[in-house]
Parts: C-alpha cells; sequence; structure tokens
C-alpha cells in the first residue's frame, strides 16, 4: 500500500519544503504556472540547471505570453526563451490558463493557489501530497501523457 502524506504550505513556507522536493528529484519534474516573473525565476535558475544537468526531465506549462498584460508579457517571453535555450520544454496554454501545480517523479503533487514561477507577494496556499497515487492521478486526468 502507498503511504499517503499531505502538508499544508503558505507563501512563506512553500518554497522551502518545494526547493528541498526539486532537490530530490530524480526523473521529472512537470511546473504548470499561469505567470512567470524575472523577479521568482532568480531563486529557481539554479535548482532548475542542476536538474537538467543530472538528467532530470522538466517540463514547465505555461500561459502564453501574448494572453499577458503589462510587463508580464515580457518578463515571460525572456523567462521561456532561457527556459529552453537551457534545454527545458515549455508548453503554452491559451484560453485564460489558471492551474498552479507540480508534479514531482510522478510520486509528489503540489497544488493550491500559489504561482510557482511568478509569486512574490500575495497570499497564497499549496497542498503537498506525497503518495496515495493522487501525482499519477493529476497527471492523468490533465492528460498530461499527451505531451510528457
Amino acid at each position: 500500500m502507498n503511504n499517503l502524506t499531505s502538508s499544508l504550505h503558505d507563501e512563506k513556507t512553500f518554497y522551502k519544503a518545494f526547493l528541498r522536493d526539486l532537490e530530490q528529484c530524480q526523473k521529472e519534474v512537470i511546473i504548470e504556472s499561469p505567470f512567470i516573473t524575472s523577479e521568482r525565476m532568480k531563486t529557481l535558475w539554479s535548482i532548475l540547471r542542476r536538474l537538467y544537468v543530472k538528467g532530470v526531465k522538466i517540463f514547465i506549462v505555461t500561459r502564453d505570453p501574448k494572453e499577458h498584460i503589462d510587463s508580464y508579457d515580457d518578463q515571460s517571453e525572456s523567462a521561456i526563451e532561457a527556459l529552453e535555450d537551457m534545454g527545458i520544454q515549455v508548453l503554452l496554454c491559451t484560453g485564460n490558463h489558471h492551474r498552479k501545480l507540480a508534479i514531482i517523479d510522478r510520486t509528489i503533487l503540489w497544488e493550491g493557489s500559489l504561482n510557482i514561477l511568478s509569486q512574490i507577494h500575495s497570499r497564497e496556499i499549496m497542498r503537498r501530497l506525497e503518495g496515495g497515487g493522487f501525482a499519477v492521478d493529476m497527471f492523468n486526468f490533465l492528460n498530461f501523457g499527451r505531451y510528457i
């Protein structure tokens, strides 16, 4: 039987726990975040590089920058270009894409309201589920097998 652990995090505790999960990642990371900002990416570039060098497959699912307003389009476009230059696959979504989640090695699922690739000042909540098949359920529910 697959043991299930669940924990709740806010914007203050999320990144420490999430980065710890990324450090332990062995095979695959899928991050779905509608927004990408330069400021938030500063904290993620080094771990993404290490994972890529280690051979971890990394997939970013995000909103097409053409659907952003204000300065988000330029920040997003620059980050997407840098991610792709690094060898990370970026999948662009249209139609008001707004899901926030991460799947790590198809065993850990993070889901909630926090934009993983852009959050800075907002109050948010994220739930971490490990085991119980929840990560695989989400992968299948979102039909990621079509692309990944």
